[in-house]
């Protein structure tokens, strides 16, 4: 049961990177609001392809919560019922949570396709809740922790309709960012839990407080790095999405303590691998910490001095998850190689 439980998590591990990935997409491609209301989509299941499935025509039927675009503003209809020959506006309200009313049948897709890979995510944490029962009594924390994932994906979800119901507020965006990261976490702790620690795994006390200040670093440079977009979202909305070369014209203090702050990271945690190489320690996962702190920097770069180009962000952000995770699993294992070593 043990091992199945872990390979289900680590589904829902590769799921929330797809979320992370599609949220990434939907962000480059401006597709945010292609579906203006949650959690369907112009009050339908299955999202329009043409504008004119969301526009009043006359002997049209319309189901209760359908929406239109009429006058550039949003409709909501009040009931089921079936259109006459003119507009009657007593079978209609006004969507008042926001006034965006444009249709783009890509961007609604784009959209769709975030919420239904989150949707598909919710099913493998079910499972994940109803098996960590049967591993209670052997591990009541497994239980414990999964139980408060799946609450926090709750969590997750209410926030995905007020990042919508606010026009994509840019505080929104980042909080619902970070509550992926401790999903993702939470995740990783449980796959960690149910597995076997590598017998060539040493202890270092050294590389273990390392590990943290590193892990601490990362999470300030995400923090930041949040900042800074949502100065750039905020300079799209006064520029323009097509005015890439002047969004960090004048960027704010949060952007030059994010760039050189990125030089202490790269920095500790090259002499992290310095240490686990060197002694030995067996933490072969560093490698790849250092592999994602590099593509990082070239990113960086990228957005930078080659003014945004096409999927620099999505592959900046994605990769600072992975890094964070990464990172995260590495004192796992240095915290499970210390405890070993006590009860030796």
């Amino acid at each position: 049961m043990q091992k199945n439980f872990r390979k289900i998590a680590k589904v829902s591990l590769v799921l929330v990177y797809l979320v992370i990935v599609a949220g990434a997409i939907v962000r480059v491609t401006g597709s945010g609001m292609g579906c203006p209301d949650w959690p369907k989509c112009f009050g339908y299941y299955i999202p329009p392809t043409d504008i004119s499935e969301i526009q009043w025509t006359p002997d049209k039927e319309f189901k209760k919560g359908q929406i239109v675009i009429l006058k550039e503003e949003l409709q909501v209809a009040t009931e089921d019922f079936k259109s006459s020959a003119s507009y009657n506006p007593k079978n209609w309200e006004a969507y008042t949570k926001h006034e965006y009313a444009t249709f783009n049948p890509w961007h609604t897709w784009i959209e769709y396709i975030n919420r239904l890979v989150t949707v598909v995510l919710g099913l493998p944490m079910l499972l994940l809740f109803f098996l960590s029962f049967w591993l209670f009594k052997k591990d009541k924390v497994i239980t414990v922790v999964t139980i408060l994932t799946l609450v926090v994906l709750g969590i997750q979800a209410v926030l995905g309709k007020l990042v919508v119901d606010t026009n994509l507020k840019p505080t929104m965006i980042s909080v619902h960012m970070i509550i992926a990261l401790v999903i993702m976490a939470m995740l990783i702790y449980l796959i960690h839990r149910t597995g076997k620690q590598s017998e060539r795994i040493k202890f270092d006390q050294k590389v273990l407080s390392l590990l943290l200040v590193a892990f601490v670093f990362s999470f300030i440079q995400i923090i930041m790095g949040i900042q800074v977009r949502q100065f750039v979202d905020l300079q799209i909305d006064v520029l323009g999405e097509n005015m890439q070369n002047k969004w960090l014209q004048s960027p704010t203090l949060s952007f030059y303590l994010h760039r050189s702050f990125s030089i202490a990271v790269v920095l500790l945690n090259l002499f992290i691998g310095y240490r686990i190489y060197k002694f030995n320690l067996g933490y072969t996962k560093i490698k790849w910490v250092l592999i994602i702190l590099l593509i990082e920097v070239v990113s960086g770069m990228a957005m930078y001095y080659l003014s945004f180009p096409f999927a620099s962000q999505p592959i900046h952000l994605v990769l600072a998850s992975l890094l964070f995770g990464i990172q995260f699993y590495l004192i796992l294992e240095a915290l499970k190689s210390k405890r070993s070593r006590k009860t030796l």
